[in-house]
């Protein structure tokens, strides 16, 4: 798909001649590939929908060709690819879910947007959204969460270096020396290379947290009490109690975008993702 600056987003589709629409968002470093992106795609196609996962920038096995890459708070993208939806044809209905960082996109997108989102999104579900980044940022450097933050800081890296070769002098990979912290990447790498001043300012304009008054759709947000790398400012029980769509479930356990379920075709997340649109009538 062709983005209106020139880029290119890699899209799956699962085309079921149908006029309802499932759009699932993955995670950082993540892809259409993923289990839970698979597991969700299997039990919406089984149930009658059609299905469209996408890849973010760089995330398809191919680097995209704009200064650019992908970043929790990009909304642009996700819109494009709602309205290349409804180009394609003319869904009734149409539901966002999207999973860490995809849940953090989803949740930015419908509350910037409002009653002014596109009118065939009727409910959107997430999963384990890092609403707030800074938080999230410094809980990455805990200890026990050394794993994840490698696991990352290693893929991006790679990234970064081709990013450097596509436009020398945008990123300097010296800078990598320096990391000592989370908020190091995002202060050299993250917040210069999509145009934000400083990682201050990238945590402020990208957190959900900060937009998600503005949902007017039925949402369900799902936050397991046992995830290791959300802060408890992820979760935020008193904004979601006092809102007329946001529904706040946090089981004790799932971990981050887990919910397996032993000797079940469905994880426990996807079978939920199915009953919540149930009960709003969409399935």
């Amino acid at each position: 798909m062709s983005l209106a600056d020139g880029d290119f987003l890699d899209l799956d589709w699962i085309d079921n001649q149908k006029q309802r629409l499932v759009v699932l968002t993955h995670g950082l470093e993540g892809d259409t590939g993923r289990q839970y992106i698979l597991g969700m795609a299997k039990i919406f196609s089984q149930n009658g929908w059609d299905v469209l996962a996408w890849n973010c920038r760089s995330c398809s096995g191919e680097m995209n060709r704009a200064k650019r890459m992908y970043h929790h708070g990009d909304i642009s993208d996700i819109g494009e690819v709602v309205k290349h939806a409804c180009v394609r044809k003319n869904y009734k209905s149409i539901v966002l879910i999207g999973f860490s960082m995809g849940a953090n996109i989803t949740l930015k997108y419908l509350g910037v947007y409002g009653e002014n989102r596109p009118f065939p999104i009727k409910a959107a579900v997430v999963f384990s959204a890092p609403t707030d980044l800074q938080a999230g940022a410094e809980i990455l450097d805990k200890f026990e969460n050394t794993i994840y933050r490698k696991r990352f800081l290693y893929y991006l890296k790679q990234k970064m270096v081709v990013k450097a070769g596509q436009y020398p002098g945008v990123v300097d990979l010296k800078n990598f020396d320096k990391i000592k912290v989370w908020r190091d990447f995002d202060e050299y790498f993250s917040a210069p290379i999509n145009d934000f001043k400083n990682a201050a300012e990238f945590y402020e304009k990208a957190s959900a947290k900060n937009f998600m008054k503005g949902i007017a759709v039925p949402t369900l947000l799902v936050q397991a009490k046992n995830d290791p790398i959300l802060p408890l400012t992820c979760f935020p029980t008193e904004l979601c109690s006092q809102h007329d769509f946001i529904h706040l479930e946090m089981p004790k356990h799932g971990g981050h975008v887990g919910f397996w379920q032993a000797n079940r075709e469905f994880a426990w997340s996807e079978e939920r993702a199915i009953d919540f649109l149930k009960s709003q009538r969409l399935t």
